[in-house]
């Protein structure tokens, strides 16, 4: 291993960014807080929420604007008279029409009426609630993370940190909105922990993909938590992930996607907060295995497709490596920030 590299990884793990989240509440849509509307680092990107324009409504997307104003894709396309390259109520859909799609956002978004709603006068949705496989997740990849959880660990095995990037997945089931509540099941799991993390959506079909050429793959970027259940994976099933990582609705994602001109992936931080209180705070650049790394070892012998949903792994702060150790209980709320990119928040239930 690359002592310097790692050293230098583990600089700034801890360090605070304030007054970008309001106090933490409820997650109901009924109660909850404004929707926060974060700067995007780039300059050439969209926000494209999924939404329900009210309540009983037809599900579609959306280019949330600066200022927090709901552009409706199709309903703009209509009013412009533009044939669409792709299904305005699915992301993957926008996802796999690559140029051409954004060219057509682009003259959506220049052209658009004044008729607008607020972003907190929508419902919003998880960007892509029915993935098509399961989630691709990242283990480790945060090496305090790493060391945090070594003294709690059943599998001992592995002791050294890997030299290729830790893969895993999440059944679909998992999915949630960025607002939903998270269901907590006492009887099963009592040790429900977070997982802030960068969620990469793939932009388009490719296999045995060159770090090089990696970052043409991509679509663009969410918030994402990797919820999971500690006793269900440490003890139940004795180290092994998937089941503890795939509870129902344990793996919120929002409140949109940014497409990838609009993140500058050096300047995100990656934050979670329960109750109001930071519990994890790391940046991009504190990754072992950035993105390019962890496309190419994923697609090798592996088809990805366009609309794949790739989680790039947790910094430390989680609960299970605390001492005492933390866990999230019913009445608790988890908020993960991605900074230039948004702010989800689910309450336990």
């Amino acid at each position: 291993m690359d002592t310097n590299r790692r050293d230098m990884l583990k600089l700034g793990t801890s360090a605070a960014i304030g007054g970008l989240l309001m106090p933490a509440g409820s997650a109901a849509a009924q109660e909850r807080q404004p929707i926060i509307v974060e700067t995007m680092t780039g300059k050439a990107g969209f926000r494209i929420a999924n939404y329900l324009p009210k309540m009983g409504a037809t599900s579609r997307l959306g280019l949330v604007t600066n200022d927090g104003l709901v552009v409706d894709i199709p309903a703009e396309a209509a009013r412009q008279k533009l044939q669409l390259s792709f299904d305005p109520s699915s992301m993957i859909s926008i996802a796999a029409s690559g140029n051409r799609g954004l060219l057509e956002l682009a003259t959506i978004f220049k052209n658009r009426g004044s008729n607008l709603a607020n972003v907190n006068q929508v419902i919003l949705l998880s960007p892509i609630p029915k993935p098509q496989s399961n989630i691709y997740c990242v283990g480790w990849n945060y090496l305090d993370h790493f060391d945090e959880g070594k003294k709690n660990r059943v599998d001992t095995v592995v002791q050294e940190y890997p030299k290729v990037p830790v893969l895993f997945t999440k059944g679909t089931q998992t999915m949630n909105g960025p607002f939903d509540s998270i269901p907590y099941d006492g009887s099963y799991s009592t040790q429900i922990d977070w997982e802030a993390e960068l969620a990469v959506v793939i932009g388009k079909k490719g296999k045995n993909i060159s770090e090089e050429s990696a970052m043409d793959y991509v679509f663009g970027y969410s918030a994402y938590n990797d919820t999971t259940a500690r006793d269900v994976q440490q003890k139940r099933h004795s180290g092994q992930w998937f089941k503890g990582k795939s509870l129902d609705g344990h793996g919120p994602m929002g409140p949109w996607v940014v497409t990838a001109g609009g993140v500058i992936l050096d300047d995100t931080r990656i934050i979670c907060r329960v109750n109001g209180v930071e519990k994890q705070n790391a940046s991009y650049k504190q990754m072992y295995f950035k993105i390019p790394a962890i496309i190419a070892e994923l697609s090798r012998s592996l088809t990805l497709l366009p609309g794949d949903i790739i989680a790039t792994g947790t910094p430390s702060g989680v609960g299970f490596g605390r001492s005492p150790q933390e866990f999230l209980k019913p009445g608790d709320v988890m908020e993960t920030q991605i900074t230039g990119i948004g702010i989800i928040r689910n309450k336990i239930v």
